[in-house]
This record gives structure tokens, C-alpha cells and sequence, in this order.
């Protein structure tokens, strides 16, 4: 069930322009890490506010993701469980390759001040 590619961020919530062309499921690799992270970190500190804000910043690009390649709104909601679920178990057990997606992930986040 591969999607074609589709648009990391039509626009992001910044109203920059899309920085390069991501898979569906790339997107939604980033949706599950930024939120694992996010919940793993805690939002008290600067850290857990970045990560909050971009595990926000990938939710939405995934949804919209999801509307450009016709899937329905619920289909994106558990892929994203699934992918968030993956990504708490990969960095609780300090998986360096999930390590380096997460840090990708975070590469492409456009700054959301």
C-alpha cells in the first residue's frame, strides 16, 4: 500500500514553501518519531516544546498528506498510532537508526518560532 509521492508540506505553517517531495509514508515516519520523542522528552523543557511543536508540525503534514493521496482521514489517524507506537519502542531502546531518522525529521521541520 505505497502511496506515490506526495508533498512533505503544500505550505508549511510557517507559509514557507515545500522544501522536497516525501512518500506518505516517509510523512507519517515523521509524524510517529516527533511524537514519540515529544512524549518521551515531556514539554517542560525547550527541547520537549521543539519536539511538541514539530510532532504537531508532521500530525498536520500527514493528514494532508493523506487528502492529496486519497486516503481517509481515519486510515492517516492509525497509521500515525502505529508509526508513534514503532518510534516509542525504537527510541526507548536508543535504536541509532531511529535516532537518525528522528534527527532528519527534524532537519525538515520548518521553524515554527
Amino acid at each position: 500500500m505505497f502511496a506515490p509521492l506526495a508533498l512533505s508540506a503544500v505550505m508549511s505553517l510557517a507559509g514557507q514553501e515545500a522544501v522536497r517531495l516525501m512518500s506518505y509514508d516517509e510523512v507519517v515516519r515523521c509524524a510517529g518519531l516527533t511524537q514519540a520523542a515529544s512524549e518521551l522528552e515531556g514539554g517542560e523543557s525547550g527541547e520537549g516544546r521543539t519536539l511538541y511543536d514539530a510532532a504537531l508540525y508532521w500530525s498536520l503534514t500527514a493528514i494532508q498528506a493523506a487528502q492529496t493521496t486519497a486516503r481517509p482521514a481515519v486510515a492517516s489517524e492509525v497509521d500515525q498510532t502505529r508509526a508513534r507506537i514503532r518510534a516509542v519502542r525504537e527510541l526507548s531502546a536508543e535504536d541509532p537508526e531511529a535516532r537518525a531518522a528522528l534527527q532528519r525529521c527534524r532537519a525538515r521541520t520548518p521553524d515554527l518560532g
